[in-house]
């Protein structure tokens, strides 16, 4: 646009790129925006000893104008994390360089990044898929949801986070659209769900359509909170296995810890649970019978789950309040201890402040083995209070 303008809005001068500049901007299209043939193209031309201006955006525009499709052999797809290719009766094939599916092939399961903006508009672009599908798989939505429209299963799951060790405590959430030709999932955490059926996958296992591998990615949810449940089981019996050997102790920081994942263990499994029994009557009559898929089974994991989780939180809930009471019995024992301490030492004090009175008068002020006599009643009256609390039974309690 400067140019034109420097030119009176007409063409811009003829510029001539040298074979370094070429491969220069070779190298930059084809990083992300090129596909085959017109890096090709513009190998050919890096042949020659230069290229035009107007060469370079002929050759930009008729690649921007080019229909692309979803799972074309000659563009890959963005942001895939990993990708398997299904045939029918056959075990799935991973395919290393997450590279597109020609559109003969059976069906597929592209995991995302949700990270990568490329992504979102290439799916805009290139995907026949419904656009309210297509918007909730890329927003920021943490909120569990699942929909059925037409021939798609577009919705947000919770799963949990795994790291280099294997399972934390945090909630992620995978958004997932299904049709009958593809599965795909997106994250932007590392999910344990996932993770644990790609390595199924990679084991030989087979699934017979998109909604299988959902029905698959939703089990592997339910053993990700179990293998939890398990976690924070152990955790309490420490506890509880601490508090009756030495106390509260450090307990009260790992009852918090295990009572709050419990509570969003719990929202996290009804609201699925919820999901899952009102899904089965709304793909009954869904245009595509690959959509369909078995929930009952799924409904009462979920609730088994449901339970398990609710009892961990209310037994740590009962040992919060055992931590409780044990501590204000601590409290209660350091301040009986401090009582007994002062009254035993109040007497003494009062006749020391007695003696330390700057008046005449004062007795044994004039005899040398005052202070004697002054520390023996000092001693004598700490013995005095001593002797009424232990007769009274408020010593040694």
């Amino acid at each position: 646009k400067g140019q034109q303008a420097a030119h009176g809005g007409g063409s811009p001068p003829r510029r001539d790129y040298g074979t370094e500049g070429l491969r220069r901007i070779l190298r930059f299209v084809s990083n992300d925006f090129a596909t085959a043939p017109l890096r090709a193209s513009l190998s050919q031309e890096c042949n020659k000893d230069s290229l035009s201006y107007a060469q370079v955006t002929r050759m930009s525009a008729a690649q921007s104008t080019s229909p692309v499709v979803l799972g074309s052999a000659s563009q890959a797809v963005p942001g895939v994390v990993w990708a398997f290719r299904f045939h029918a009766g056959e075990a799935p094939e991973e395919l290393a360089d997450c590279a597109a599916l020609d559109d003969h092939e059976d069906w597929a399961w592209l995991h995302c990044n949700l990270a990568d903006v490329r992504l979102g508009t290439y799916l805009r672009a290139n995907a026949d898929l419904p656009a309210a599908a297509t918007e909730l798989l890329f927003s920021m939505e943490e909120h569990q949801q699942l929909h059925v429209q037409d021939a798609c299963i577009y919705g947000v799951f919770a799963d949990l986070v795994c790291g280099l060790d294997g399972l934390t405590g945090e909630i992620g959430f995978l958004h997932f659209l299904v049709t009958d030709k593809l599965f795909l999932t997106g994250r932007r955490n590392r999910l344990h769900g996932a993770e644990a059926l790609r390595k199924s996958l990679q084991g030989g296992r087979k699934a017979d359509s998109p909604a299988a591998l959902l029905e698959g990615i939703v089990e592997t949810i339910a053993m990700s909170v179990e293998i939890m449940a398990e976690a924070l089981a152990a955790d309490l019996d420490r506890v509880e296995e601490g508090l009756i050997v030495d106390g509260a102790g450090d307990h009260p920081q790992t009852l918090a810890q295990v009572r709050r994942l419990a509570v969003r263990l719990h929202r996290m499994l009804v609201t699925q649970r919820s999901l899952i029994n009102g899904l089965e009557p709304r793909i009954r009559h869904a245009a595509h019978p690959t959509l369909h898929f078995e929930t009952s089974m799924l409904a009462r994991r979920f609730d088994w789950l449901d339970h398990e989780i609710v009892a961990l939180r209310d037994r740590a809930r009962l040992l919060q309040e055992e931590v409780s009471l044990k501590m204000a019995e601590q409290t209660n024992r350091n301040l009986q201890v401090l009582a007994i301490v002062t009254t035993v030492f109040l007497p003494a004090s009062l006749i020391a402040s007695v003696f330390g009175m700057n008046v005449n008068g004062l007795p044994l002020t004039k005899d040398p083995s005052g202070f004697l006599w002054a520390l023996l009643l000092l001693v004598g009256a700490a013995a005095l209070v001593c002797w009424l609390l232990k007769r009274w039974g408020l010593l040694g309690r």
